[in-house]
């Protein structure tokens, strides 16, 4: 005899079986194994909504094999994934072999390692019919959205088309940002940059003494913006008769956190940014990551946490063999007083932990020579996030330098800054990519030491011309962003979200941006009417 344990996938399978040893048989359902059917609405309207499920066509095989596995078996662990959708095609699982509650057990798995497996086997649960229910609800208003809303297309536009719960509104974003670039009307704006050095130097000056500034508003005024050339006239002429000196020189400590871990949506972000990887290859190449993946000198290992997740909870295990590792790899002065604890939206559900290495010390370039390239780059970023939140702040001194233009009776300011890294802290491991191209770090051309009242003399001046840019067309990392912000879907569906209404030709993917198409508008249109 011998317990069995069903998992989604062979390579699931694979890491698990090798913690388990002998007395299980591992199998996998490869997915769902029963559904709502595809050629009707599989709803019964008319009676509280009940789904009405079906083996799915192609799967009878699979269905079977997994009956007589079920059947000579004491008990079986129903080891699916640990989200709504795992819990479901556990029920699923559940009916379809026709398991007495005594015999089918529930069992999860936050991160596929040795100890958390065997923990989970000795401590099985009953399925969680609330968790099951949820699902349900997503599913029949899935239906109850997509099999009305679709047939409606079909006879207004095209046969073929498709709409949904969430598919239809993510569509509907990106159209509206397309409106939105329609309408925008340019304004016109102006900058002066002036170089200047130290009183009585030339345009030989050395570098060293030599910087520029920016207009910033006539002195004694908040920032001011040149709107029109004969608002830059009036300045160029205060210019011409001007004495220069330095009106004021500051300094500022800033200091930087890190970023908190990953979560879904921050991950597809980050992938999306940093390393061009589409939502739904970096979910892909994270699900292997977290199913395992042969490590020479190890063999099948689970490398990260579960990765659809809404939480920045982190396990007080995980965050001391972080701290740990800092200590050792970086040295004490990282490593800050306190844990660093980050806390969840008010809206999540904190199912899980948030997204991180299971082992700390498996260090990317451990894992280099086993991994793909795909797999490699992703478990980098989510290992140096992880251990870069755990690390203290970055600290920056910001100079400030305003220049004086006074040309009697009238004066301007204009300014430079220059930001300088003082102690690098956690970005000497991980910066988070930012949406804007907005560098990090040091910023602007180092500035001369100099004193308040001290004379300068103005070198050059280059007035431009400049018009403001409408809103930018959404990237995939933009468009996720604003779903989780508005909260449109959940962290299992912004993926294949995007992809389906890519897929389907609603968007299409420009020079890294989204664009809707003629038939995505047309099609947002109606649904708008």
């Amino acid at each position: 005899m011998y317990d069995l344990v069903i998992v989604e996938s062979p390579a699931k399978a694979k890491t698990i079986g090798k913690y388990l040893g002998d007395g299980y048989r591992i199998e996998a359902s490869m997915g769902h194994l029963r559904d709502l059917p595809k050629n009707e609405m599989g709803v019964d309207i008319g009676s509280d909504f009940e789904p009405m499920y079906r083996p799915i066509e192609g799967k009878e095989t699979i269905i079977g094999a997994l009956k007589n596995a079920a059947k000579g078996s004491r008990q079986v662990f129903l080891a699916t994934d640990p989200d709504r959708e795992g819990e479901a095609i556990s029920w699923h699982l559940k009916e379809l072999l026709g398991l007495d509650d005594s015999k089918a057990k529930r069992v999860t798995f936050n991160e596929i390692t040795k100890h958390v497996v065997l923990d989970s086997i000795k401590n099985p649960r009953a399925i969680d019919a609330n968790l099951v229910d949820a699902q349900q609800a997503r599913r029949v208003l899935d239906r109850l959205v997509g099999y009305k809303l679709s047939p409606l297309l079909w006879r207004r536009i095209k046969s073929g088309l498709s709409a949904g719960r969430v598919q239809s509104v993510a569509v509907r974003m990106a159209v509206d940002r397309e409106n939105e670039i329609r309408a925008f009307t340019p304004e016109e704006y102006w900058s002066i940059d002036i170089d200047v050095a130290r009183g009585g130097a030339h345009q030989a000056a050395e570098a060293k003494d030599r910087f520029t500034a920016g207009y910033f508003a006539p002195e004694g005024q908040k920032k001011t913006a040149l709107k029109s050339r004969e608002d830059v006239d009036l300045v160029l002429e205060v210019l011409e008769r001007a004495r220069l000196d330095v009106a004021r020189v500051g300094h500022a400590e800033k200091r930087r956190q890190p970023a908190p871990p990953f979560i879904t949506s921050t991950l597809q972000q980050e992938a999306s940014r940093r390393l061009g990887m589409g939502a739904r290859r970096a979910m892909t190449t994270a699900q292997a990551l977290y199913e395992g993946v042969d490590v020479s000198g190890l063999g099948q290992t689970g490398l990260i946490t579960y990765m659809r997740t809404d939480s920045l909870r982190l396990s007080d295990e995980a965050v001391d063999a972080a701290r740990k590792l800092i200590v050792k790899r970086y040295g004490k002065e990282y490593l800050p007083a306190q844990k660093r604890v980050f806390k969840s939206k008010s809206q999540a559900q904190d199912a899980h932990e948030a997204i991180r290495p299971a082992d700390a010390e498996l260090t990317p370039e451990r894992l280099k020579s086993d991994l793909t390239s795909d797999q490699y780059r992703l478990y980098k970023m989510i290992w140096e996030r992880f251990i870069a939140c755990q690390m203290e702040n970055a600290v920056y001194d910001t100079l400030t330098i305003d220049v004086r233009a006074d040309g009697g009776g009238e004066a301007h300011i204009f300014r430079a800054n220059h930001t300088a890294v003082v102690f690098a802290g956690y970005t000497a491991v991980y910066e988070e990519g930012r949406d804007d191209d907005k560098e990090n770090g040091e910023t602007g051309a180092a500035l001369p030491d100099l004193r308040e009242g001290e004379p300068l003399v103005r070198l050059d001046t280059r007035p431009s011309q400049h018009f403001t840019k409408p809103p930018a067309r959404y990237s995939e990392a933009t468009l996720i962003k604003a779903m989780e912000e508005q909260g449109i879907g959940r962290p299992s569906t912004y993926a294949p979200t995007v992809s389906h209404i890519v897929d389907r030709e609603y968007l299409v993917k420009e020079s890294g941006h989204l664009r809707p198409t003629p038939l995505g508008e047309v099609v947002t249109g109606l649904m708008v009417e």
